[in-house]
């Protein structure tokens, strides 16, 4: 990063009470964005963009995640084993150039791109994989010479329209290993992220042709206990992947996107107070809770994609069950931004109070650590003043990425050289980056106000660059206050604070 470049910006001066409200608003909490690549949901929004056109819409993203106070991103890197990203295990994916295999021309690396304009912006970028989809359609992908499908057509199985991994076979999750340990080795990202396509979703009087794999690798699991072996088959993977990544960078966290039931309570006495058609535990073979216990994996962002109130799967009890049911993981809520929509057959995603509803509910229980959206394009959106609603209610702050308890924390020292230099009416604030120092805070206080970092209020800006100016604006006079930058390690540990001094 160039240490001498500008981060421009205006500072707003607020209002005496918000310094009384800071204490509502948490310092630290997660607020992420999904961005979904797979065909063209959120980025790019449509294949064949130029390589320019492709970087201007990533940046309208990260700009709007900024706008709505967002400290995070997940990215979809690789939705049908293949990757967004410069690899030499898959081809690069169909949705950048409607053809798999194709590279982007002029040639750039979009991941890298957008860890890079995620850090200028102070965001964490957490990596989304696909682990077992490979085609998403049979009748219209034509899979590179170089794709999975074609250098190793005995890993595949066909279900539907779509080809998958087997699951039961070890080589698949050796391969899904290398992919994982490929990307944490090359890439500064700060989590591996899965979401709910382990098994796939059951089609109807269909049966998942897993049978000569059972067959093969069923080991001591006798016949009738097929949906035991597929369990075991997504905990070695699992495990398998935590161990890989903890090898390589410990302080990466590996996280999981369940669908929002693990189980009914009338299959389960642990089980939700819910009757949800579909569960993670009987129909995707994600035992998700025993991978928490056995501390496989770090984070969980359970989709509750249903309103407060509903019969079969009430937001309200769902959010408070697997807050009671994190063994020690950071629970992230998922958020459905893109179901608030006027026309909308359920009668309380006709506005935007249900989303500010379930936010202040996240608050109230002990145990949620914040929210991820799904998904990005419905920021610039903006559905029913929804953004207007989070910034007045509950992102009216920034906030800092939640530590988390099951990474072993890096220690970062603390920045030194903290300067500040008037240039005329505009302040620079300049420092110099020490060891283990990723991202820096920058806090701002009243002359004669104690240089306390607790309240979020205090927070103006986050970046990775080590010198921004502060522009006056109307009623601003950004040198009438006193500054203190702290540094954030990979594991989100803050440093000590320190003070500028006038050069």
């Amino acid at each position: 990063m160039n240490k001498m470049k500008y981060f421009f910006g205006f500072i707003l001066l607020f209002g005496f009470s918000l310094s009384m409200m800071a204490k509502e608003y948490p310092k630290r909490e997660m607020r992420a964005v999904w961005i979904a690549t797979v065909e063209n949901i959120d980025w790019p929004s449509k294949t064949q963009l130029t390589t320019e056109q492709q970087k201007a819409e990533m940046v309208s993203i990260l700009d709007a995640a900024k706008e709505y106070n967002m400290n995070a991103v997940v990215f979809q890197i690789r939705p049908d084993a293949d990757a967004l990203y410069a690899s030499e295990l898959e081809p690069w994916s169909e949705w950048l150039s409607g053809k798999q295999g194709e590279a982007p021309s002029p040639f750039y690396d979009p991941l890298q791109f957008t860890i890079d304009e995620c850090r200028k912006r102070g965001l964490d970028v957490h990596v989304w994989l696909n682990p077992y989809r490979a085609i998403q359609n049979i009748d219209k992908t034509v899979p590179a010479a170089n794709h999975v499908a074609r250098t190793h057509p005995e890993w595949m199985l066909t279900y539907g329209k779509k080809k998958y991994f087997d699951p039961g076979i070890p080589a698949v999750r050796n391969h899904v290993a290398r992919v994982v340990s490929d990307l944490v080795k090359r890439y500064d990202i700060d989590a591996i992220h899965f979401d709910d396509y382990f098994y796939p979703y059951k089609i109807s009087g269909v049966e998942f042709p897993d049978e000569n794999s059972f067959k093969k690798f069923g080991g001591s699991f006798g016949p009738q206990q097929k949906e035991d072996w597929r369990r075991d088959n997504v905990d070695q993977i699992i495990r398998q992947l935590h161990d890989s990544i903890k090898s390589i960078k410990p302080w990466v966290e590996f996280g999981i996107s369940p669908f929002g039931v693990w189980r009914n309570k009338k299959n389960d006495p642990n089980g939700s107070d819910t009757r949800a058609g579909v569960s993670n535990y009987d129909d995707l073979y994600a035992d998700i809770l025993k991978w928490q216990q056995e501390k496989w994996i770090d984070y969980v962002t359970p989709q509750l994609y249903w309103y407060i109130g509903k019969e079969v799967a009430d937001y309200a009890i769902l959010a408070k069950w697997w807050a009671e049911h994190s063994y020690g993981c950071n629970i992230y809520i998922g958020q459905a931004l893109y179901l608030i929509d006027p026309a909308s057959r359920d009668q309380s995603w006709r506005n935007s109070d249900e989303i500010t509803k379930q936010l202040s509910l996240n608050r109230s229980i002990p145990g949620v650590n914040g929210s991820m959206y799904f998904s990005a394009k419905f920021l610039n959106k903006n559905p029913l003043s929804v953004k207007e609603k989070l910034l007045a209610d509950h992102y009216r702050f920034l906030a800092l990425t939640p530590v988390n308890p099951m990474v072993v924390p890096v220690i970062p020292v603390k920045p030194v050289n903290a300067i500040v230099q008037k240039e005329g009416k505009n302040i620079v604030l300049s420092w110099q980056k020490q060891e283990n120092n990723t991202l820096f805070v920058i806090y701002r206080f009243k002359f004669l106000q104690r240089k306390k970092i607790e309240n979020p209020d205090k927070i103006i800006f986050t970046t990775s660059y080590e010198k921004i100016l502060l522009s006056a604006a109307k009623g601003y006079r950004p040198a009438r206050y006193r500054y203190v930058v702290t540094a954030l390690s990979p594991s989100h540990t803050e440093s000590d604070p320190v003070k500028f001094k006038k050069h």
